[in-house]
């Protein structure tokens, strides 16, 4: 079956292509959430010289061994990146600032991300977004909150 010209680019919540290539980063995300989709799509469509490979973590095949393991909890919170070699694993804004030295459209705001104060900043903006991702855009899956913590 073909597809049709950026059908290719296009990430479906039930992809599951593999490992990253050789010197790809590997950004986790929620491949359940509409806008989760929709924002991996959109920064993956810049992603002109392929330095990201992008994956749902719902599918545990995509999600690689690390030291220390990754936790399934932190994966529904936010995005993460695991970087060539496993090296670095980022997340939230960390895993964004990383994007943007590597995406020549957003190579541009990389040094602004850097500026004492940003990061704090970008990173409780970022989990704000995360947290009420459901209500952002409309559920058409039936997967539309976060599960809650558990008391410990």
């Amino acid at each position: 079956m073909g597809m049709t010209k950026g059908e290719e680019k296009r990430i479906a919540p039930e992809e599951v292509v593999g490992p990253p290539r050789p010197g790809q980063a590997l950004v986790l995300f929620d491949g359940f959430c509409p806008f989760c989709r929709l924002s991996m799509n959109s920064i993956r469509r810049l992603d002109w010289f392929g330095v990201l490979a992008w994956r749902s973590f719902r599918h545990p095949e995509n999600v690689p061994e690390t030291n220390p393991p990754l936790d399934p909890m932190r994966l529904e919170e936010e995005m993460h990146l695991i970087g060539p070699g496993n090296r670095p694993i980022l997340h939230g804004f960390g895993a964004f600032r990383y994007m943007a030295w590597r995406i020549p459209l957003l190579l541009p705001i990389a040094p602004f991300l850097h500026i004492p104060g940003v990061p704090f900043l970008g990173q409780k903006v970022y989990l704000y977004i995360a947290k009420n991702r459901f209500g952002m855009i409309p559920c058409k899956d039936g997967v539309c909150t976060i599960p809650s913590k558990s008391p410990k």
